[in-house]
């Protein structure tokens, strides 16, 4: 009985940051939709999402870990031959910089999460 509840309160609960914070790495590109790699952050990181434009040019990305002191700043980059103004902000939070999560599916795993704990506490 004591094993099914601490079951549920594991699967229930969110997720507690330890140390090192995990976010998401992508390189420059000009996709909106990197799905990027996972990479841990220093102590004094976090992760980011640089945003660059240019004239008459389509948007470009980048994702990773950065000094806080360095969040919201604006710099040059060239991409492609082109030179993007990127801006980079900072996000709190393990994978915050990850690609969006559709809607609804963070309230099913949470569902069913509880379900299989419920139907654990009655076996």
């Amino acid at each position: 009985m004591v094993r099914g509840w601490l079951l549920l309160l594991v699967v229930a609960l969110p997720q507690v940051a330890t140390g090192a914070k995990e976010c998401i790495f992508c390189d420059l590109t000009d996709s909106s939709n990197c799905a990027g790699i996972p990479m841990t952050c220093g102590d004094d990181e976090e992760c980011f999402m640089g945003q660059g434009t240019a004239p008459g040019l389509g948007p470009v990305i980048n994702k990773g870990c950065m000094e806080t002191t360095s969040c919201g700043n604006e710099e040059a980059v060239t991409y492609e031959g082109a030179t993007y103004s990127l801006i980079s902000t900072c996000c709190d939070g393990e994978l915050c910089n990850r690609a969006p999560i559709p809607a609804g599916s963070l309230k099913a795993g949470a569902t069913t999460g509880l379900a299989l704990g419920v139907q654990l506490l009655l076996h």
